[in-house]
């Protein structure tokens, strides 16, 4: 039995989403800024970045969330990409250069669909977001 199955008197409980940690530098900040045709100053090494409230550039919020769904995908697949969904909040801003994990801890199973409690984290612990993620899952 695996564990997504369930006994005749077990609950049944999503499939184990391993985490993923990844450097975010200013290099790949800046990779993503092109692609994202998003060039803020705030996420650059520019006057503004230190300039303004955290002293530093800050990493793209969507490259943050990206970690989750990465995660996500590793377990999921095709059926994260055609019917996943992410609710999130962004708690703290991720200061470049920062490692952070992406973690989801299985919440729900029920009518095909699997629901996690996802967060991703800072080396030191800092909360970056917090929410859920849910897949179809047979």
């Amino acid at each position: 039995m695996t564990p997504s199955e369930t006994s005749p008197d077990a609950t049944p409980t999503p499939p184990a989403v391993e985490p993923v940690t990844r450097l975010i530098d200013q290099t790949r900040v800046d990779r993503y800024a092109v692609a994202a045709h998003d060039l803020n100053p705030i996420h650059r090494e520019t006057p503004e970045a230190r300039a303004g409230q955290f002293g530093r550039p800050i990493a793209h919020g969507m490259l943050v969330l990206a970690l989750v769904s990465e995660a996500m995908a590793a377990t999921f697949g095709d059926a994260w990409a055609e019917g996943g969904e992410l609710r999130v909040r962004w708690r703290s801003p991720a200061l470049t250069p920062v490692t952070i994990t992406a973690r989801a801890e299985p919440k729900s199973l029920r009518d095909g669909i699997a629901t996690y409690n996802v967060v991703c984290e800072d080396e030191s612990g800092q909360l970056l977001l917090s929410g859920t993620a849910s897949a179809p899952h047979t």
